[in-house]
């Protein structure tokens, strides 16, 4: 493999060779290509440059098309894409993701001259990802986004590389998603959001719409409705499927330092205090509320997974968590979708096989987090590494950053890159689906705060899960650059990045 600090991308590409000066671009540059990409290539080169290349629709076009972008599944693993950049350009991507993924590649060579002229960096590159898997999470719960708000932040993180978005649609402040059978869930325990902000819930139109715009850039939905703690809210409109909050000493404590109600069953909780509750094990209407969940949302879910949560349920005897952690994987197995669980539900003797655990404990497993995480592979199942300490997105940058919080760890960019997510735990690597790095909305009331907290650690994220483990580019030295050089395509997108000290910033 070849490398070079040379080409500014992120995330580093397999094999990139540069060569020497531009290609440049003007109105009457032609693109041949009947895939959507080329559409997408044409826009989003209007949006940086104001320059609208033209599209080859023609015999005669096609002859002296100038970019031509084109699918062979022989050129490239799955995802993957080979592009040239000369006198002209050829991008041939393995599918359409490949292709896709070469757009966001081509858009990160355009640059300005100092005389106002647009041109494409000259290069041979071969590229494909490491990991299937490349997640973000948003929490849409603690506080509430749109849809408009969340299309914009799946333009954002899919430029990146990124292929699956977990929404996480439920927690004890608000239920976010439309439910036709359990309806006083969004009629009673949508409005409310962490210390009073705006509520707010997706109808089953608008989950579809966000689902369908994830599809047009190859991402993935993931929905996630957290059980069986974490679900205060579900309480509120339906006081009998919820046990009474338990309110531990520690719980006690930060409530007090944080100046917060404590929650009180039925009512609305606007803290942010975890581990307090709990839905009723024992009760079969629980289960029933369960597989109308997930059978409604697997309607609705064209991916394959379903996400049941399973993390903090502080509240919970730890049989009866386990009891429902088989019941729920289970469920969700006989609805056609695959279960993703937070690693405590790897505890569970009998949990579905083939469930997918999700590793959010940190670089140095405490506790048993290790163990119940194997668990999974165990039965057959595979991981996502999402590491607090690491790969929080909702970590703060520095101790004085007005956003995020700090309980996993300080994060800045560096520690956020130079982490291994095979060198954890003892499984076998090809356990490790890939990483999945998550946004957690406690301090974010808007989306220029998530954007804030999102980029540019994304960006190492994405580096992590697509780029080669042992590149010679995959240094710290060499990404800081190639980030920097990221900043004019930011802002011309409108992407409120941390400006963060550590990254020599380009502003061209």
């Amino acid at each position: 493999m070849v490398f070079t600090h040379s080409l500014p991308l992120v995330p580093a590409p397999a094999s990139a060779i540069a060569g020497e000066g531009r290609m440049p671009i003007a109105a009457t540059t032609r693109v041949l290509g009947s895939s959507p990409a080329a559409t997408q290539l044409i826009d989003a080169v209007e949006r940086r440059s104001g320059i609208r290349l033209s599209p080859a629709d023609s015999a005669a076009d096609a002859a002296a098309a100038d970019i031509e972008l084109r699918v062979d599944p022989a050129v490239a693993a799955p995802e993957g894409y080979t592009l040239t950049v000369g006198d002209r350009i050829e991008l041939v991507g393995a599918d359409e993701a490949g292709l896709f993924y070469g757009v966001q590649t081509l858009q990160q060579l355009l640059r300005e001259d100092e005389d106002g002229s647009w041109g494409f960096l000259r290069a041979e590159i071969q590229d494909a990802p490491r990991f299937a898997r490349r997640g973000v999470m948003l929490d849409v719960t603690r506080h509430f986004f749109d849809v408009d708000e969340v299309e914009k932040f799946i333009d954002s993180i899919s430029a990146l590389k990124f292929n699956h978005l977990h929404l996480h649609l439920s927690d004890d402040q608000g239920w976010r998603i439309q439910i036709d059978s359990w309806p006083l869930l969004t009629e009673l325990s949508s409005s409310t959001a962490v210390d009073g902000a705006r509520g707010g819930f997706y109808s089953k139109d608008d989950y579809r719409a966000i689902v369908a715009y994830a599809a047009d850039r190859h991402m993935i939905v993931i929905p996630e409705i957290d059980l069986p703690g974490h679900t205060h809210a579900i309480g509120v409109a339906y006081p009998e499927l919820v046990e009474a909050p338990v309110l531990s000493e520690a719980f006690l404590a930060e409530s007090a330092q944080q100046g917060q109600a404590l929650p009180v069953h039925g009512e609305s909780y606007l803290g942010t205090g975890v581990g307090h509750s709990s839905v009723r094990i024992h009760e079969e209407r629980t289960y029933d509320f369960v597989r109308d969940v997930v059978r409604e949302l697997a309607e609705i879910t064209p991916g394959p997974y379903i996400h049941v949560g399973g993390d903090e349920s502080l509240g919970t005897p730890q049989a009866d968590f386990d009891l429902f952690a088989e019941r729920v994987t289970a469920i969700v197995f006989e609805a056609g979708k695959t279960p993703i669980a937070w690693h405590e539900m790897g505890s569970a003797a009998d949990i579905a096989e083939g469930t997918v655990g999700q590793y959010w404990g940190k670089t140095t497993p405490e506790g048993t987090h290790a163990e119940e995480a194997a668990h999974f592979v165990e039965r057959g199942g595979a991981l996502i590494m999402s590491a607090a300490d690491v790969a929080y997105l909702d970590m703060k940058y520095s101790e004085d950053f007005p956003l995020g919080l700090t309980w996993a760890a300080i994060i800045d960019v560096r520690s956020a890159y130079e982490w291994e997510p095979t060198a954890i735990l003892d499984v076998p690597d090809a356990a490790i689906l890939g990483i999945e790095a998550p946004l957690w909305a406690e301090t974010t009331r808007t989306l220029s705060d998530v954007e804030q907290l999102v980029f540019p650690r994304a960006a190492a994220q994405a580096e992590v899960a697509w780029s080669p483990q042992e590149a010679p580019e995959r240094v710290w030295e060499s990404f800081r650059v190639r980030l920097g050089s990221l900043a004019p395509l930011w802002k011309a997108e409108g992407v409120d990045f941390h400006p963060a000290d550590e990254i020599p910033w380009s502003a061209r």
